[in-house]
């Protein structure tokens, strides 16, 4: 049964004219990462603590939850988050790429004291654009 706050999961979908091997190593490596979306401390291990270095927020500790090459990548962020991380391999060549937000509640507050539902909506636009343009422009490079 889902808590009652619970607000909808960010979700980003885009098909990469890449094929599913490279998109994992942009997405599921430490310098792969940091080429479209932070730096960081990654390691693509099962338990790994590692930080996202997010700039004027500061660095956010983060844990690996599932590593499943080349199809799945998951990790807690912070204190509430849990991003994942899908791919599927398409014919061409292609990948089709799915991000996953999730553990928004209605009544919480992040770490730097700002509400979600507030936070949730600007990261929603920002995935938009880094899953669509970053994203895009680094595989496809």
């Amino acid at each position: 049964m889902q808590h009652q706050g619970t607000m909808p999961e960010i979700r980003k979908t885009v098909i990469l004219n890449a094929p599913v091997d490279k998109v994992w190593k942009a997405v599921a490596t430490s310098q792969g990462i940091a080429a479209w979306w932070m730096e960081n401390t990654f390691e693509p291990v099962a338990g790994h603590e590692f930080v996202l270095k997010s700039g004027q927020f500061g660095d956010s500790p983060c844990k690996v939850t599932e590593v499943d090459p080349p199809n799945k990548l998951g990790f807690d962020w912070g204190k509430d988050w849990h991003l994942e991380f899908l791919l599927v391999a398409l014919e061409d060549n292609k990948t089709e790429f799915t991000l996953i937000h999730s553990g928004w509640e209605a009544d919480k507050l992040t770490e730097f004291g700002q509400p979600h539902p507030v936070i949730r909506g600007i990261m929603d636009g920002g995935w938009e654009s880094i899953v669509h343009k970053a994203l895009v422009q680094y595989v496809e490079a």
